[in-house]
């Protein structure tokens, strides 16, 4: 199936994060007799204080409106973090289905897109609801070409082989990205685009098909990424995602490095370098030297 999801999203995602749950994360003893991977159900029944028939029922989409107060008490027996318990509830409340309105093409500012143009040392981009870039400054096309506007990210990480070349982190931003891309969909099952993009995906990618299935949910919204650049070297990059208010599912992104690093002075060397014609930009590297641009 394309979006990885049934008719029953919640009860396929109470099973996966039950199979994910180990016994002794709980206090139960782990056996060696045990035919399932994580927990049982009458198990997670029990530690919910609910009856293991309710619970049956979930699972198996014959009941699918549980209360808050037995969402609370899933979410405890599951360990599920803050992410992962929004999004369960996301999926006992789905939004009421309307009249479906064309989709209209996401655009940036005028103003955030002079802002970010403005920031001739920090690579700034905006990506909408679906990780496709809107708009970008010269920075941060210079860091990656996978941020130039037009570009989906997350369709680039997986199906660009040179994403692998450029991310040293490749398999836990992978990860981060699946898990960020299911926390702000939410409940929207039948968007089509979004049914295209996961789609596509599946079919073309092991990697996505098997982080996907994981059910993962993190909104994740700093960290650090570590770059290969083919010009500068090696890059530890500070990121922060940051929602723009009045522009639903717009994200602008910044990276920095900490100050005096050996990261800060490559992130320098890239901004001349991005202000140069590719000719000077050539001639720019070559002087560069080895330590400075040597892996570290």
């Amino acid at each position: 199936m394309a979006t990885g999801r049934t008719g029953n999203g919640l009860g396929e995602y109470l099973r996966i994060r039950r199979e994910r749950v180990r016994p002794d994360d709980v206090g139960l003893p782990t056996g060696t007799r045990r035919r399932v991977p994580g927990l049982r159900r009458e198990e997670v029944a029990l530690l919910a204080g609910i009856s293991v028939e309710y619970y049956l029922r979930l699972e198996q989409g014959r009941d699918q409106h549980p209360s808050d107060q037995v969402l609370d008490s899933i979410a405890r027996a599951l360990r599920l973090d803050t992410d992962a318990e929004t999004y369960l509830r996301q999926l006992a409340r789905p939004a009421r289905a309307g009249r479906r309105r064309p989709t209209r093409p996401e655009r940036v500012s005028a103003g955030v897109q002079s802002l970010i143009d403005n920031w001739t040392t920090t690579p700034a981009h905006v990506h909408g609801r679906y990780m496709t870039t809107l708009a970008a400054n010269a920075m941060a096309v210079a860091l990656s070409p996978y941020y130039s506007p037009g570009v989906n990210s997350l369709r680039a990480a997986f199906l660009e082989p040179e994403a692998r070349e450029l991310y040293r982190d490749w398999d836990e931003m992978t990860a981060k990205a699946v898990a960020y891309l299911r926390s702000v969909i939410g409940g929207a099952v039948d968007d089509p685009q979004l049914t295209e993009l996961i789609g596509e995906l599946s079919l073309r990618s092991e990697r996505f098909r098997t982080l996907w299935a994981r059910q993962d949910v993190r909104q994740k919204t700093s960290g650090v990424t570590r770059l290969l650049h083919p010009q500068v070297g090696s890059l530890d990059l500070h990121y922060e995602k940051l929602a723009l208010p009045g522009a639903p599912g717009q994200m602008l992104v910044t990276y920095h490095a900490e100050p005096g690093s050996p990261s800060h002075e490559r992130l320098q060397l890239l901004a001349h370098l991005a202000t140069q014609p590719p000719s000077g930009r050539a001639a720019a590297t070559a002087r560069t030297t080895t330590p400075s641009t040597s892996s570290g």
